[in-house]
């Protein structure tokens, strides 16, 4: 199994278990799950007493979302011009690491242009997105993107291709 984690902060942020799509040259999509979490049931085989009053148990079950759940992501929030400022900077320092990575000048540019190219598309509908931070809730780390296909019930992560390192587990 292939985990990424963010080229900044470090935190675990997908892993190769869920179906990446890779999209527009720049970021990875994948579709998530409501799961049910929680609220374990054991039986030990012993009858309940007759003379005890059954234990009401609360019922502690919770749906979350499977990526968001597994990888500790914490839910973050953006107004428009906090987000582009936030992208802005999230950017130079993606750009910084791709030098250091020894990548040329023309695929940092072609980085620049397809990531431009998508945060439009983000920022043309930017009340359909939530955000997720990483684990570390790093401000200047990648923030994970979550948003609902077409059918509006299947949820899908998207992830900056460039801010993930992969790590062989």
């Amino acid at each position: 199994m292939i985990i990424y984690t963010d080229i900044i902060s470090g935190d675990e942020i997908i892993s190769d278990s869920y179906d990446l799509i890779e999209v527009d040259g720049v970021v990875y999509e994948a579709d998530c799950a409501m799961i049910t979490e929680g609220n374990v049931e054991v039986d030990i085989g012993a009858n309940a007493s007759a003379e005890e009053a059954e234990e009401a148990l609360e019922d502690t079950a919770v749906k979350v979302n499977n990526i968001v759940h597994s990888f500790r992501l914490q839910s973050t929030s953006f107004d428009k011009k906090g987000y582009l400022a936030y992208l802005k900077g999230y950017m130079k320092a993606l750009k910084g690491k791709l030098v250091e990575a020894g990548k040329s000048a023309e695929e940092v540019k072609e980085f620049e242009t397809k990531a431009g190219a998508f945060a439009k598309k983000v920022l043309g509908n930017f009340k359909d997105w939530e955000f997720y931070t990483g684990e570390s809730m790093d401000p200047d780390a990648m923030v994970v993107l979550l948003n609902y296909r077409e059918d509006g019930v299947t949820p899908y992560v998207v992830v900056w291709k460039d801010g993930l390192k992969a790590m062989k587990v």
